[in-house]
């Protein structure tokens, strides 16, 4: 079961800093979005399947063509005093070359949130605002209606990608390419 709390902005306002000085604890993760801390259990087996393939497919894409590093969490990506996100896959562009060592290093190209039925709702509201205020490209992969959406920057509603998903990152020779029902077939466990 995939349970989220959220605390009351009312009630309290967190810092990035003060998410980060919680005891670490192997069964939920901490976020804060505007002040707002999320605390979400750990994710079920078909969300991390879904994590896992999407990795291999972007790493695979993006690792020869030296377009950033594929990451997945737990990550702690402070975007400002109040918002540390753990996104649930992203791609950082290099630092200095080579992957970032610190989370402070990380410059998200693309984050991807794995919707479920507990934190969609976090996941397409205060998270969504805050990657497309910071011109994040963000995909929400929501894995019951079995598509894909892609929010770019300087767009004002989503791509819903529920046969081919593109990507092309600045630098890029060629999109990544994702076969949408392939990957829900192979995420789902389908014939």
């Amino acid at each position: 079961m995939h349970v989220s709390l959220m605390v009351d902005v009312a009630e309290r306002r967190w810092t990035a800093e003060e998410v980060r000085a919680l005891p670490e604890d192997p069964r939920h993760r901490y976020e804060v979005v505007d002040g707002v801390l999320i605390v979400s259990a750990s994710p079920n087996a078909l969300h991390q399947a879904a994590v896992g393939d999407l990795f291999l497919a972007l790493h695979s894409y993006a690792r020869p063509a030296r377009l950033g590093a594929v990451m997945t969490s737990p990550a702690d990506i402070e975007l400002d005093v109040a918002t540390l996100l753990q996104p649930d896959l992203f791609v950082t562009a290099l630092f200095d070359g080579r992957r970032p060592r610190r989370w402070s290093e990380v410059q998200l190209r693309l984050a991807i949130e794995v919707l479920s039925p507990s934190t969609a709702r976090y996941d397409r509201g205060r998270k969504r605002h805050k990657y497309v205020a910071q011109e994040i490209e963000l995909w929400l992969v929501d894995l019951d209606a079995r598509v894909i959406e892609c929010w770019r920057p300087g767009e004002t509603a989503p791509e819903i990608c529920d046969e081919r998903l593109e990507w092309r990152p600045s630098g890029a020779v060629a999109p990544f390419v994702l076969d949408v029902p392939a990957f829900f077939t192979e995420v789902l466990g389908e014939p």
